[in-house]
């Protein structure tokens, strides 16, 4: 007997196929967030780059497979997904939680020899950064207040109660998976890494920002923008005209 039960998509999503590209971007989400947050960096950027945006389980299409609260292993797992995407020089992008996770994934893919273009970690502090947030640990009513004071992309779902249903365990298992996040001091990059950040972003500071210098030994820009948390959305074009410029430079020197 056939067994016709759907298939788990699984980590990576290419919503805009482009084999011929001679690079990859990989996109990280934010705490509660999917891929799809990335379809429009995709669509901007093929076919001059292929981008790849990973999607974490207890979401979405994969709403029935168990959350992971660990970002190391979440690292780990993905990686894991990403052999056959590894035959090409890759960037990194993540915001908020996506970028810790991107940095833990760089790590694991310089270990393995893949060549790393950069690291643009969006809307978090630097790994060695802490603050000691218990935003996992409140009542539905005060993530769903936090959810409002950072804005971004929830807006009326907020005020759904059945869509809350859906979207709060995942934003909860993210939370603390972001939140008790502790940096194994050691390794860095070696690639290059650019920190962006919002001027009013409550969970960024310029020197938490700046403090992601330390983790690479290749150059480093800091990259300052107007906007809270969720400033990424409001500076698409922008943001994505420095990702290409920097991959369209570091592929230039990887073939002088």
């Amino acid at each position: 007997m056939v067994d016709a039960s759907p298939r788990p998509a699984g980590w990576v999503r290419r919503f805009h196929p482009a084999p011929d590209a001679p690079t990859r971007l990989l996109c990280f989400p934010h705490a509660g967030g999917s891929a799809t947050f990335f379809f429009p960096v995709s669509r901007t950027l093929t076919p001059r780059i292929e981008v790849l945006a990973i999607q974490y389980p207890g979401r979405q299409d994969r709403r029935h497979e168990p959350f992971v609260d660990d970002i190391h292993q979440l690292a780990e797992l993905v990686v894991a997904e990403l052999d056959g995407a590894l035959d090409k020089p890759v960037t990194l992008l993540g915001h908020s939680m996506g970028a810790t996770i991107a940095f833990e994934v760089a790590l694991l893919l310089q270990r393995r020899g893949v060549p790393l273009l950069g690291l643009f970690a969006s809307g978090r502090r630097a790994p060695s950064c802490h603050r000691d947030e218990r935003v996992h640990q409140a009542d539905d009513a005060a993530v769903v207040a936090e959810l409002s004071r950072v804005g971004g992309t929830y807006g009326d779902m907020l005020h759904d109660e059945e869509v809350l249903r859906m979207i709060l365990p995942a934003v909860r298992n993210d939370y603390r998976a972001a939140e008790t996040y502790r940096y194994r001091p050691g390794e860095s990059l070696t690639c290059p890494v650019v920190a962006l950040t919002g001027d009013r972003d409550p969970y960024v500071d310029l020197t938490e920002a700046q403090a992601w210098e330390r983790h690479t030994t290749g150059p480093f820009d800091l990259r300052v923008y107007p906007g809270a948390h969720f400033f990424l959305a409001d500076h698409v074009p922008a943001v994505l005209d420095l990702v290409a410029a920097h991959v369209d430079r570091q592929l230039l020197t990887c073939h002088e």
